[in-house]
């Protein structure tokens, strides 16, 4: 059975956005190879709706628009992955190798781990994850703790979540990536 992992940029307070949704503090300048390494575990991303439209532009624009970007290794496993969008007013959404779904979310993505294939990434947004968190579907956890305090903003843990520390690394002094499983 493929695993369902998230992967999300946290605060060392525990938020993952500004009040008002702002990521600025999240771009540092680290390099992108363990976000790589993750996603070259993984054939599949799912979304919320409100995160998927400009995930899915920002991609493809640096893939069609950017050849020399350094972000083109990360922007070229991005669009080229398969990308499954969770959202209740949707039917279709623009981009490359994405779908939409209306069906529960819980049923939904229990079918998608009994698929063959790699492995299962989740990027977000907030609202998204925190479904997913409540419903235990989440396999395993890479938060990329960030050297800033945010004081406010969007957290994914609702309530009390009891977690099991299995990796820990500080990648250029930048971040630190701990990687959680469910404890129990």
């Amino acid at each position: 059975m493929r695993k369902l992992k998230l992967q999300v940029h946290i605060s060392v307070d525990g938020f993952v956005a500004g009040p008002n949704g702002e990521l600025d503090w999240i771009f540092t300048g680290a390099s992108q190879q363990p976000v790589i390494d993750l996603a070259d575990s993984c054939d599949t991303i799912l979304m919320g709706r409100k995160m998927a439209p400009g995930f899915i532009e920002y991609w493809e624009s640096v893939v069609d628009n950017k050849p020399d970007s350094k972000e083109i290794p990360l922007a070229q496993r991005m669009v080229n992955m398969r990308k499954v969008v969770f959202s209740r007013t949707l039917t279709s959404l623009n981009g490359r190798n994405v779908e939409v779904t209306n069906q529960d979310l819980a049923t939904t993505v229990n079918a998608l781990k009994m698929e063959p294939g790699k492995d299962i990434i989740v990027y977000g947004g907030a609202e998204f994850v925190s479904q997913l968190i409540e419903h235990n579907l989440i396999d395993e956890y890479h938060l990329f703790t960030k050297p800033t305090a945010l004081g406010d903003g969007l957290r994914i843990f609702k309530s009390r979540t009891a977690l099991k520390l299995i990796k820990s690394i500080c990648h250029e002094n930048l971040v630190t990536i701990n990687t959680y499983v469910p404890a129990g």
